[in-house]
């Protein structure tokens, strides 16, 4: 698979398959993925890799606080600005819709939140999730580097032949996902990127991107 068809082909998949993944194939991801950009070679980034019966008693756990409808821990930094202007929050707004739908979410469903909280703290079935951490320390900067290298990991895991989905959400549940994985005092959950093969008999959902020219200006040439 070349860089232009992993990038093409990767989505977040929210419907995987029980089907292992092995550890010899996140070792070459998560071996390559050392070569991602990091300014000043800092490496910011720590990442805990967890399966098996932890990761189904982590599942456990937060599907119970989901469930419950608990808010989540205090934030240690916000999902999205608290005001979405166009055209961010118009995009925004268009992509909600298309995920609920593939979910079978209906938009004016009143248990819509805990339905989808449910659905992330299972990991939508992935047999694998990845979390990323940076250190408090860390400036914007750091924090744009860890996002390459999660980025780098998700095509990586293409070549692989798996798929991912990155999660956000799970930084709602810090605290039991610092206990599941033991994460160092001082270290702030980044994300999570759920990882396994896509399970066939679901709809594929692929959202739209703004074209090329709303995003980019060429300049001299």
């Amino acid at each position: 698979m070349d860089v232009y068809e992993a990038v093409d082909s990767r989505r977040a998949v929210r419907a995987f398959s029980d089907e292992p993944v092995s550890r010899e194939a996140l070792e070459r991801v998560l071996t390559a993925a050392t070569r991602s950009p990091s300014s000043g070679n800092l490496q910011p980034w720590r990442m805990y890799v967890v399966a098996g019966e932890p990761l189904a008693e982590l599942k456990r756990r937060a599907t119970a606080r989901a469930v419950a409808g608990d808010p989540g821990d205090d934030r240690e930094y916000p999902m999205y600005p608290a005001e979405l202007k166009p055209p961010y929050a118009d995009r925004f707004s268009a992509a909600a819709a298309q995920r609920y739908e593939a979910l079978g979410i209906e938009r004016g469903d009143p248990g819509r939140p805990r339905k989808i909280a449910t659905l992330n703290a299972q990991a939508f079935g992935a047999p694998v999730v990845l979390f990323c951490y940076v250190d408090e320390s860390m400036g914007p900067g750091q924090w744009a580097d860890a996002g390459m290298y999660v980025q780098t990991v998700m095509l990586l895991l293409r070549a692989e032949g798996l798929h991912s989905c990155p999660q956000v959400m799970w930084t709602m549940y810090r605290r039991t996902v610092g206990e599941t994985v033991g994460a160092d005092d001082g270290l702030v959950l980044f994300c999570g990127v759920s990882v396994g093969f896509e399970q066939e008999d679901v709809p594929r959902l692929r959202t739209g991107r703004a074209d090329m020219t709303e995003t980019v200006s060429f300049i001299g040439m």
